[in-house]
C-alpha cells in the first residue's frame, strides 16, 4: 500500500484526500501503463495523469490490486495482510514520513503527505519542464502557487550553474562538468547537507 501510495502520488501530485477517495474505477490498466483519473480536486479541476512502467511500477500495482475487493483502491494493512478497512487520511499523509524513516533521512516528521505534491513539481522542474506544464500536471490555476512548490533542488542548481559557467553546448566539456556535477550532487545528498 506504502509503495503504491507513494507511485501515485508523485507521478500524479496527488493530494493525500485525491489517494483516500481514489477508486479502483478511475484507474484504468491499458497494458503498458495505468491512466489514472482523479475527478474530484480540491480545485475542481479533474486531473488524468499516467504511470508508465518504470522499475517494474506496473507489476507492483497489479500485485497490490489482485488483493484489493473493496471500491476504495487503498486499504489498511496490518502484519503484511490486507484487509477490507480503506485507508484514511491519517495514515495517507504518513506515507512520505515512513519513507523517510525507511530511508534514515533526518527530520522524518517534517515528511507529510504534501511532500507529494512537493516531489512532483520539484521532479519536474528538474528535468526541465515549464511552468505552464508544472501547473498543468498538478491543477494549480496560480503560477506563483506552483513555484512555491518547487524546492531548489541541487540538480536544479546544476543546470543553472552549467547554463551561468559553460552555456547550454553539449561539447565534451559540458558534459565531463554535468558528470562531475551529478557526483558532487550525489555525495552532499549522502552526507545529509541538502
Amino acid at each position: 500500500m506504502i509503495k503504491v501510495g507513494l507511485i501515485l502520488g508523485i507521478t500524479g501530485a496527488c493530494r493525500t484526500d485525491e489517494l483516500v477517495n481514489l477508486p479502483v474505477d478511475d484507474i484504468e490498466d491499458v497494458g503498458s501503463s495505468l491512466i489514472v483519473k482523479i475527478p474530484n480536486t480540491k480545485t475542481k479541476i479533474p486531473r488524468i495523469f499516467v504511470v508508465t512502467d518504470v522499475g517494474n511500477m506496473l507489476e507492483l500495482f497489479r500485485k497490490y490490486l489482485s488483493h484489493v475487493k473493496h471500491k476504495r483502491l487503498f486499504l489498511y494493512y496490518k502484519a503484511g495482510k490486507c484487509s477490507s478497512q480503506p485507508v484514511g487520511k491519517n495514515t495517507m499523509g504518513k506515507i512520505p514520513s515512513v519513507v523517510a524513516s525507511y530511508l534514515k533521512l533526518p527530520d522524518v516528521a517534517c515528511y507529510t503527505g504534501h511532500c507529494l505534491r512537493r516531489s512532483s513539481a520539484t521532479l519536474l522542474a528538474d528535468a526541465g519542464v515549464d511552468i505552464t506544464t508544472i501547473k498543468r500536471h498538478a491543477g494549480w490555476k496560480s503560477t506563483t502557487v506552483a513555484e512555491g512548490y518547487v524546492e531548489n533542488s541541487i540538480e536544479n542548481k546544476t543546470k543553472i550553474a552549467n547554463q551561468v559557467l559553460v552555456g547550454t553546448t553539449t561539447s565534451a566539456i559540458t558534459k565531463t562538468v554535468n558528470r562531475k556535477q551529478a557526483e558532487l550532487g550525489l555525495c552532499i545528498r549522502r552526507l545529509d547537507w541538502v
